[in-house]
This record gives C-alpha cells, structure tokens and sequence, in this order.
C-alpha cells in the first residue's frame, strides 16, 4: 500500500506495473490473507500500526478479487481504469500538433508494438496495453533470473522512453492541466 501510494504520485506507469505484481502476489498466496500476513507483509519493516494498514490493504484487494472474479487472472477493475485513462490520454496527445516528441516516439515505438501484438494471444488489445504487457513480461524475466535477447532488449529500452514520456504527460496533466488544442 505504501509502495503504490508514493508511486502513484511519482509515476504511473510504474504504479501499474507494481499493482499488476501485487495481483500476482496474491494469486500466489491463493487470495489468502492468513497466508499474505504471515508469509508477505511480516517480512517488511513496519511497524504495527503499518502492518495493520497493509494487511487491510491486501483484504480489500483480495476481495475485489474475488468479487470482480480475477482470482487466476486479469486485471481490478482500478487497475482497468487507470489503463483506460492513460490510453485516452495516449490518443489525445496523438492528435494534438502540440506534442511532435511525443509523436515522434510513438512512431518509432510502432514497429515493436506490431511485432509484439502478432506474437501474441491478444491481437485486439490496445496499443499501450501492448507496451505495458512486453515491461511486466520482461520484469518477470529479469525476477526470475532469465535472459532476454538484446533484440527485446531493445525493444524494451525503446517503450520504456515511449511509457515513462506518457507518465510524464500523465503527471503534467494532473498536476496542471494539458492544453491539446
């Protein structure tokens, strides 16, 4: 909870990415929260009144869970949103003129994002889900000790700079208001 408060001021790309591991640590934990206290959060330095909070936290996640019916897969319903939002604001700054970098780096990213969408199961998710999939793909990679060629590597490096300049539009947008027009 702490972690995903400071990040989602910070960075929301980041914040995604760590709730999309969140859902998966409790899939791992099998939704329970007995388990999550004992196994997950008494590893952390907090104190009790933290614990307290987190454990909260993970109980309401956990039964969003259950009652949007994403226990073995997909994504909560806030985390859909937040996705949602940044697309919006994706094909907003694509058809604003006011944002030629940030055009200018979607089109160089196109190319990986076609590639990865014919690889994969989905060929109808959007263009920004697509990017966020290949970076919690590689994440989970990299945690377990994988390797991944440097063609992906690349790839990786590339829509790392396209989601964190998206961010930062994010940011900006919330902060003071994006003016498209």
């Amino acid at each position: 909870m702490f972690v995903a408060q400071e990040l989602r001021k910070k960075n929301i790309a980041e914040y995604l990415l760590y709730m999309w591991q969140i859902e998966d640590t409790i899939r791992a934990f099998d939704c329970s929260l007995t388990r999550i206290k004992r196994e997950y959060v008494e590893r952390f330095d907090y104190n009790d009144e933290q614990k307290e909070e987190e454990i909260d936290w993970f109980g309401n996640l956990i039964r969003m869970m259950n009652q949007e019916g994403c226990r073995e897969k997909g994504h909560l319903q806030i985390n859909q949103v937040t996705m949602q939002m940044l697309v919006e604001l994706h094909n907003q700054l694509l058809q604003s003129p006011k944002f030629p970098f940030y055009n200018t780096e979607y089109y160089k990213v196109l190319p990986f994002i076609v590639e990865l969408r014919n690889r994969g199961a989905n060929k109808e998710e959007n263009e920004i889900e697509t990017c966020f999939n290949s970076l919690y793909g590689v994440m989970l990679l990299r945690l377990q000790k994988k390797d991944i060629s440097p063609d992906t590597a690349h790839a990786v490096k590339e829509i790392t700079t396209f989601i964190g300049m998206l961010s930062d539009y994010y940011k900006k947008d919330k902060e003071e208001g994006l003016k498209f027009e």
